[in-house]
């Protein structure tokens, strides 16, 4: 498993291009992995044949694993003891220790009496998974229907679903974020009337529009273009925007790298192209690396207004609802007006409310000012 971060500690087989017996060439794609939301096809070091492969895809390996064997043509595979997860003997404990309390260690005994073991095997019970209430531990009889009756009232499962790949990332990156920071969301409504003419005039998405009109704000607010760092709040001078896409593998977010130095059309062009290597498993580290400020869009979903969680260690991240016409007052009179509700959370350890606030004024100022997107 290579290492494709300073920070990886492992890796997930995404999915293997050779099976086992195939001939490889020394330098071709044979398994690409997943780390961080990150890709990579891995290429085979050497001309020869996969012999064996070792980690099956959706396993997660440690950093310098053996994924898989390749050998001559002709030469025999080395033998390969697969190791049981059991706790680790060091020498000297095996010396020092009786025969019997060795393999103790190694297998773990269950101890259940013969009316439990009967039961358990008619009712597809396995006893490892059941706690014993008899003396020292054992299993008695009574403690397995307890797991019997306990079944009838519980939920069925239907499947079971590995948390692995980009979905366990993003499940540790948002427990992260939710135990570290403590987070705050204001709301913000925004008049899309102009937004909607420019869009049909340059042919341009909304969440571009964002993109540029974050950019802008963050320029002008740059406490919130920042990450808090060992009690130390480290502004950045790039203004690097990812944008989350949701693909069949689960949430990425590309990046669009010096957002305020890119006209929208640059920035619809480059999101474009994101967009489709995300949903094709294609994006380079570069290319989800390095953001400074997220936005995610749940607009297409119906959503009018949620509470985004920040895209750690960033200190905020902003959540797009629907457009939707609705009656609003223009001039003392009541006309019907495309809105948009923004939601903006932050780290209240960076940022107080105040300056959130004039970053969200600011963003909805310039989606409100068509011109102020084209310059």
């Amino acid at each position: 498993m290579p290492r494709l971060s300073l920070t990886m500690k492992e890796g997930t087989v995404v999915q293997w291009f050779k099976k086992e017996g195939d001939m490889v060439k020394k330098g071709e794609p044979l398994v690409e992995v997943l780390s961080e939301k990150v890709t990579y096809e891995v290429e085979a070091p050497a001309t020869g044949v996969l012999r064996k492969i070792l980690a099956e895809e959706g396993m997660d390996v440690p950093v310098g694993e053996t994924l898989g064997i390749i050998t001559a043509p002709d030469e025999m595979l080395p033998e390969i003891e697969v190791v049981a997860a059991a706790p680790a003997i060091k020498t000297e404990e095996v010396m020092a220790m009786p025969e019997r309390k060795v393999l103790e260690r190694v297998k773990k005994r269950i101890i259940a009496s013969p009316a439990a073991k009967r039961l358990a095997k008619e009712h597809g019970i396995d006893l490892t998974q059941v706690r014993g209430t008899g003396p020292e531990g054992r299993i008695v009889e009574e403690d397995v229907r307890s797991i019997i009756e306990e079944a009838k009232v519980m939920p069925r499962v239907r499947e079971v679903i590995p948390l692995t790949g980009i979905r366990k990332t993003a499940a540790e990156r948002v427990s992260i974020s939710a135990q570290t920071a403590p987070q705050s969301t204001i709301t913000m409504e925004v008049d899309m009337s102009n937004a909607a003419k420019l869009r049909e005039r340059v042919q341009v998405s909304y969440t571009d529009m964002l993109v540029k009109a974050v950019a802008k704000a963050l320029e002008e607010n740059p406490i919130m273009n920042s990450t808090l760092e060992n009690w130390k709040i480290k502004v950045f001078a790039d203004i690097n925007i990812g944008v989350a896409v949701a693909t069949e593998r689960g949430l990425i977010v590309p990046v669009v790298r010096n957002a305020d130095r890119k006209s929208l059309e640059e920035i619809a062009s480059i999101l474009k192209e994101l967009v489709e290597k995300a949903k094709q498993s294609k994006l380079a580290k570069e290319e989800l690396t390095g953001g400074t400020f997220t936005i995610t869009n749940l607009g297409m979903y119906g959503v009018d207004v949620f509470t985004p969680i920040i895209n750690p260690p960033e200190t905020a991240i902003l959540g797009v609802g629907r457009v939707v016409e609705k009656p609003t007052v223009v001039d003392k009179q009541i006309v019907v007006r495309p809105t948009m509700q923004l939601s903006l959370s932050f780290d209240h350890r960076v940022v107080d409310g105040a300056p959130a606030a004039k970053f969200l004024q600011k963003v909805k100022q310039v989606m409100e000012s068509p011109n102020a997107l084209l310059t």
